[in-house]
Order: C-alpha cells, then sequence, then structure tokens
C-alpha cells in the first residue's frame, strides 16, 4: 500500500493521481480545515499540481466560503492554468456569489489567450450585474459579440437580466426581441426585468405574450408574475396564478407562497394571504415578516402583534426586517404603547441596533398619535450621528397632520439645508406656510422651485379591469374613453357636492384661484381610474386603485361620497397603507 509520506515510485504517484481516495475525502465535507489537511498532503504525496485535484479543492473552498487568500494561493500553485480550470473557476465564483473573483479570473484568462465558451460568459456577466460593475458588463457584451455567441440562448438570457438590473429595461427588451429561440430562463428574466424597475404593467402584458406563444411557465415565472400583480394591482390575474398553481400541481415553496401571500395583501385581501401563509408547510422569517407587514398595510395592527408574539415563541428569530414591519404596522393602527414596548424589546432581548427604518417608524408612530414633544425628542437625541432625511421628513408630516406650523416650518427649512435637492421637501414646507397663512413664503418656495428646475414626482394610479391594467395621471386624457370617464366624474362629483361634499382647496397649489384649485383637484389619477372601474364593471364589483403616491385629503373626503353615491366598496392602495371606502367611511378611520 502507497504511503502518504516521503518519495513515491512513478507508478504508485499515477495510481494515486486516478485513484478516487482525495476525491472522495474532498467531497466528504467542504469545511476549510480539512481541505487544508488534504492539500498539504496532496503537496507531500507530489500531487500538488494535479489539475483535476486542485480544482475540486477550489471548487469546495468556494462552496465552503473560504478566505479569499487562501483560494487565490490555490489558484496560483498551477503554473498553466487549463481552458477548463478557467472556466470551472469562473463559474463556480459566480455561482457561490464571489462576482470579484469570477471577474479576476475572466481577466487573467484573457491574458492567457484562452477563448471563452457559452457558460463563461453567462456567469461574467452575471458578476458584473451583481457587483453593478455596469461599463464592465457593456465590454464584455462587446467580447460576446467578437466571440460569436451573440445568439446563443444562455449568454443573451444574462444580457436580458444584466441590463434589466442596471435600469435599462428598454436595452434588456431590445436583446429579448433579437433572441430568435427564447427560453423560459430568457422570458423570466425579461418578466423580472420589468418588475424590478416597477413596470408591472408591461410585466404582466409580456406574461399574456409568452401565453399566447404556448410558452409554459414555471414557478420561477409565477413568481416575477405574482411580484408584478402586487405591483399594479392586478388581482383577477393573481388569482388566476393561484387557481393555475393549484390545478397543474406547483409545489407551493417558500419562495412562490411568499410571492403569493404578498399579491393578496397588496391587493387589498389579507385573509387570502392569511390562508396562504397558513397552508405553507415550509415558512421562513421572509414569509412570516411579509404577513406581519401585511396585517399592517391594511391597518390590522393588533393582528400583526399577535402573529409577531407567535413567531417569536414558535417561529424563526424576528430581524432588523421584521421589526420595521411589527413598528410600521402599530404605527398605522394607532398602538402606541405597543410600539414603543417592542422596540425596546428589538434593543434589549434581541440586541439589534435600531436603524434608520426603525426610527422613521417610531417618529411616524408618535407623530401620527399626536406625541409630537415625545417624536421631536426622539429625533433629537438620535447618535451619534444626524438623523437620517427620512427621519426628519416623518416629523415634518407629523407638523402638517397636526398643523403645528412653528415646528413644522423649523423642521422643513433643517431638511432642505440637508436635502436641497429633495422637491418634496419644498412642497411641503409650501403646504405648511399655505396653511399657516404665509402666502408670501409659499410664492417665494414655488420660486426657489422654479429656478432650481424642480418638480414634483407625478402621481399615477392604475386599476385592473377584466385583466388588463389601466394607468392615469391628473388630467390625463390619453384613453380613447376620455370623454365619456371625464362627463361621469363631472356627475359624480356634483352629486357628491349635493350629498356634503366640499373640496380641500389646500391640498393644491395655493397661487392659483379657487375655481382653478378646484378644477386641479377633480381630475387627480385616482378619480379618474375610480371613475373608470365603475364604467366598465357592474353593480357590486369592488374597485380596487393602486396609487404610487400618498392620497391627498381632498381625495379621501371625496372617496367617502362616492362609496355611498355609487353604492361600491373602493379599496385603495396608496405609498404608505390601504384605504377600503364603504358606506361613507374609510377603514383607517381618518388615522393615517
Amino acid at each position: 500500500m502507497a504511503s502518504f509520506h516521503g518519495n513515491q515510485t512513478t507508478s504508485s504517484t499515477t495510481t494515486l493521481t486516478h485513484s478516487p481516495i482525495y476525491h472522495s475525502i474532498i467531497l466528504a465535507g467542504p469545511r476549510l480545515k480539512p481541505l487544508q489537511q488534504i492539500h498539504a498532503r496532496i503537496i507531500i504525496t507530489g500531487l500538488g499540481r494535479t489539475r483535476s485535484l486542485i480544482t475540486k479543492l477550489l471548487s469546495f473552498a468556494y462552496a465552503a466560503a473560504s478566505p479569499i487568500s487562501y483560494t487565490r494561493r490555490l489558484f496560483f500553485s498551477i503554473p498553466k492554468p487549463d481552458t477548463f480550470l478557467f472556466h470551472s473557476l469562473i463559474t463556480l465564483t459566480s455561482k457561490f456569489s464571489f462576482p470579484q473573483e469570477s471577474l479576476l479570473y475572466y481577466r487573467r484568462m484573457l491574458l492567457a489567450n484562452i477563448s471563452s465558451s457559452n457558460y463563461t460568459f453567462s456567469a461574467v456577466i452575471k458578476s458584473s450585474a451583481d457587483l453593478m460593475a455596469f461599463s464592465i458588463g457593456e465590454t464584455i457584451h462587446c467580447h460576446v459579440y467578437i466571440c460569436g455567441y451573440g445568439l446563443d440562448a444562455y449568454v443573451q438570457a444574462a444580457l436580458v437580466s444584466f441590463y434589466a438590473k442596471s435600469g435599462r429595461v428598454m436595452i434588456a427588451r431590445k436583446v429579448f426581441d433579437k433572441m430568435p429561440d427564447k427560453t423560459v430562463v430568457a422570458w423570466n428574466s425579461m418578466i423580472s426585468g420589468y418588475e424590478q424597475n416597477g413596470f408591472g404593467k408591461e410585466a404582466i402584458e409580456l406574461f399574456y405574450l409568452m401565453q399566447d406563444l404556448g410558452v409554459k411557465p414555471d414557478s420561477s415565472t409565477f413568481v416575477s408574475l405574482l411580484s408584478a400583480c402586487a405591483q399594479v394591482g392586478a388581482i383577477g390575474l393573481g388569482c388566476w396564478v393561484h387557481e393555475y398553481i393549484a390545478r397543474n400541481c406547483f409545489d407551493l415553496t417558500v419562495v412562490l407562497g411568499t410571492a403569493l401571500m404578498n399579491m393578496y395583501s397588496r391587493c387589498g385581501n389579507v385573509s387570502k394571504a392569511r390562508e396562504v401563509f397558513d397552508s405553507m408547510e415550509e415558512k421562513n422569517i421572509v414569509a412570516w415578516t411579509a404577513m406581519i407587514s401585511g396585517y399592517g398595510m391594511h391597518g390590522h395592527g393588533s393582528q400583526a402583534i399577535e402573529l409577531f408574539n407567535e413567531m417569536s415563541f414558535d417561529g424563526p428569530r424576528p430581524n432588523n426586517v421584521t421589526f420595521v414591519a411589527i413598528l410600521s404596522a402599530c404605527a398605522h393602527a394607532g398602538l402606541v404603547d405597543e410600539g414603543r414596548q417592542i422596540f425596546t424589546t428589538m434593543k434589549q432581548e434581541y440586541g439589534l441596533v435600531p436603524s434608520v427604518e426603525h426610527q422613521v417608524c417610531m417618529v411616524d408612530m408618535l407623530g401620527r398619535a399626536g406625541h409630537l414633544n415625545e417624536a421631536y425628542q426622539f429625533v433629537k437625541n438620535i447618535s451619534p450621528k444626524e438623523p437620517a432625511p427620512a427621519v426628519w421628513t416623518a416629523m415634518l408630516g407629523a407638523c402638517k397632520m397636526h398643523k403645528n406650523f412653528d415646528l413644522g416650518v423649523e423642521v422643513a427649512e433643517h431638511l432642505l439645508s440637508i436635502e436641497p435637492e429633495n422637491p418634496g421637501h419644498y412642497v411641503m414646507l409650501s403646504n405648511i406656510y399655505a396653511l399657516a397663512g404665509r402666502m408670501d413664503r409659499v410664492e417665494k418656495v414655488r420660486n426657489i422651485m422654479i429656478r432650481n428646475r424642480l418638480k414634483k414626482e407625478v402621481g399615477y394610479s392604475t386599476i385592473d379591469v377584466d385583466h388588463k391594467v389601466y394607468l392615469f395621471s391628473m388630467g390625463d386624457k390619453s384613453h380613447p374613453k376620455t370623454n365619456q370617464i371625464y362627463l361621469y366624474l363631472d356627475e359624480l362629483m356634483s352629486r357628491c357636492r349635493e350629498a356634503g361634499y366640499i373640496p380641500a382647496s389646500e391640498s393644491v397649489m395655493h397661487e392659483v384661484e379657487e375655481e382653478e384649485r378646484e378644477y386641479a383637484l377633480r381630475y387627480h389619477s385616482e378619480k379618474l381610474a375610480i371613475a373608470f372601474g365603475l364604467l366598465k364593471t357592474g353593480p357590486g364589483v369592488a374597485i380596487r386603485i393602486v396609487k404610487n403616491l400618498r392620497m391627498c385629503e381632498d381625495c379621501h373626503t371625496a372617496i367617502k361620497y362616492i362609496s355611498i353615491i355609487a353604492n361600491r366598496e373602493i379599496n385603495v392602495r396608496d405609498r404608505l397603507r390601504f384605504h377600503h371606502f364603504k358606506d361613507g367611511s374609510c377603514s383607517c378611520q381618518d388615522y393615517w
């Protein structure tokens, strides 16, 4: 039997090289210390430059997340790395989330004048995206064409994902459209790319095209599609996906189940989301947190706390994101005492350091409940750094809500000193000045915005009717039924005024005349979407709207009246939470 130590004959060396002994030992467990011990023995036995063994060592070193210094020494111990080794390393480092190493080996492969393969290109394109090294990715795209892989399905799918991740969705779509053979992976990459960049409507339209062409979706397709449905409120398509999953016996994995649950929550059906949650055999921290967040955005603070307590007792350990979800739930439900206790628990029992998100939740919770002094002291006591702009913004929102103009002006002016390019701060300051009757200051703030070319974010609302998503913006006249929609909305708002509705004219620019303000308020995007929904659906059908910004006070009031006049339930999800309007009241109880 050959010894592991000392000199060996050529025949014994050859036997060991081809023997499965080292390979099986390496396969036994990818921990660093055993790998180093095996490496030492390989060197002692004279096999230190055997490519197959070193390649396997490197493979398991990356799988074990070994130190970069060790893996690099392993690589540099090979005098002339061959094509197989380079391709293996580039693929492995990309797979196990070592993107910098992946690009390093790619560069060395180019210097060694070794050609790439389609798998190599797919890996380095993914690594470029992971690092957000977009200029490098574009260079590699050039290499792809030079090397003749421009039409390879795997490489093109990677390019679609790369450009989508870089925010260049139009380029991603151009690459996608040029693909002669589109695999389901390519379709998934493009659908996911749309959803990641806020183009939920386009993601849904692409899925319908996928269906028309007979491409069979998989679980990844539905995860991305459900996210798109959640984004635009397309509950009809989301329900169809749920039925398809059940009908075709898809495994309700934790990822798919969480996507389904999130879709129902964000489309207004939190009870259905809970059904999905309860049916999931495996629930990780993401699933628990998503369900708590779902309760929170609907104002169901007590249910959120109940589930949080259940999770603390018999579920995964809550993390920072979980505490953001539960504190936000407390804020939306006015559960101040409970929120204070949870914030203390987070620090003392779980040893978590409050992040900006937790601080925002606390200021929001205290401010909404009218505890402005406590909220302001909380902000002032944040240390060692200056409170983030988001924290001051929450404080400013509370000042506006409770009409504390003096403190509001102080906070707004401080915000402008640290974020002078944010138009939202100018808009809020202008509104506070207007509510305080300081019209001279209103005009000054507006002039600053004009001079600096700062514009308020454009608001829009989406509505899903018959599995098709329609988008409206304020004063939008692009819809083919514009005249009909506007006439109906005018009639609707006239009936609301007869019922007692008074436009909240302070919700719009204050330098225009009263009549102009009412006109601007009437054609806000959510009102247009609701009018369209009422026209296109039958009696008793609930109207579901998604808005990208916070709903203004006037729309909130008007929709209460519309729910009575039209005898419909109207659900609106704005940037902050859900509002369920029915019989003249809102589920938020005007606490928003």
